[in-house]
């Protein structure tokens, strides 16, 4: 099935980050024309403005999450309706929600990221959307301020793959928030267990649909820099491709979000080819 790209341009930090430009900037490295995709446009309302902390629910710009959190909900739905496997292109972790509201309930989720993303709007020290996602769509995070009443996902069906261990008392508060259902695989583990066995035995050991969720700061800082918050020991690039390769190639995945490309980090844009790259090398099979 053909690839249909979608830009959300969310940064939810509201300053204009260089996780805004990412999409057009993937778009302008041949990002399309290496995976022979569709294009989807852009979701407009999609953009943060606001980096005021909401008070009751510690989040910054709740108003505009909940206005890009239904666009993009509105775009995914369309696109799966209309049987197109849709490539959502961020921004940050913060359109996930958004994401996750157009899915079946009984979707699987196989989350790659640096970070659990389990923070809410007491705990995390900077207001960020995207330090909560995960917490979010479980039901564990402020799911009023994306416009929710309750959790989006089984967290039993949620795989969370390549995060670092806790190195200080905010990560390992954040790692106690973790829910017990949740399947987790820590980037040591990862390696140890070998990626692409990993990524395999996700493909094919389970059933019903499944989405997969790509933070590209999963990837070891000596191989991509260009992010808002890189952590050490992670997977290289040819780790990411053995473990990302069969899950993207599922025939029960529905689609995949990428986000966290920072380029204010990339000034030469070396890092968004390599991306390009990477992402032709998994996804064109």
């Amino acid at each position: 099935m053909r690839w249909t790209v979608v830009d959300a341009p969310l940064d939810s930090s509201g300053a204009g980050r260089g996780e805004e430009r990412a999409p057009a900037a993937l778009r302008d490295a041949g990002l399309l024309d290496a995976l022979a995709a569709d294009d989807g446009g852009r979701v407009d309302e999609a953009r943060l403005r606001d980096a005021v902390r909401d008070p009751a629910s510690g989040v910054i710009g709740a108003a505009g999450l909940v206005r890009a959190g239904a666009a993009i909900t509105a775009q995914v739905v369309a696109l799966i309706a209309d049987g197109r496997r849709p490539l959502v292109l961020g921004g940050d972790c913060a359109i996930l929600p958004g994401i996750c509201r157009a899915l079946p309930p009984a979707t699987e989720l196989w989350f790659v990221d640096a970070h659990p993303d389990f923070l809410d709007g007491v705990t995390s020290p900077t207001g960020e959307a995207a330090d909560m996602d995960l917490s979010i769509v479980t039901g564990h995070g402020p799911v009023a301020a994306i416009g929710c009443d309750g959790p989006l996902l089984d967290p039993g069906r949620v795989h969370l793959l390549g995060h670092r261990p806790a190195t200080d008392d905010s990560s390992r508060a954040e790692a106690a928030r973790i829910d017990p259902a949740i399947h987790q695989v820590p980037a040591a583990e990862l390696l140890r267990r070998g990626a692409g066995t990993v990524g395999a035995g996700l493909a094919t050991g389970g059933d019903g649909p499944a989405w997969l969720h790509l933070d590209l700061d999963v990837v070891d800082p000596r191989d991509l820099p260009a992010v808002t918050y890189p952590e050490p020991d992670g997977p290289r690039w040819a780790d990411l491709i053995a473990l990302v390769t069969p899950l993207a190639r599922a025939d029960r995945l529905l689609g995949m979000s990428v986000t966290d490309l920072n380029t204010d980090e990339d000034p030469d844009g070396r890092h968004t080819r390599r991306v390009v790259e990477v992402l032709a090398e998994v996804l064109g099979g």
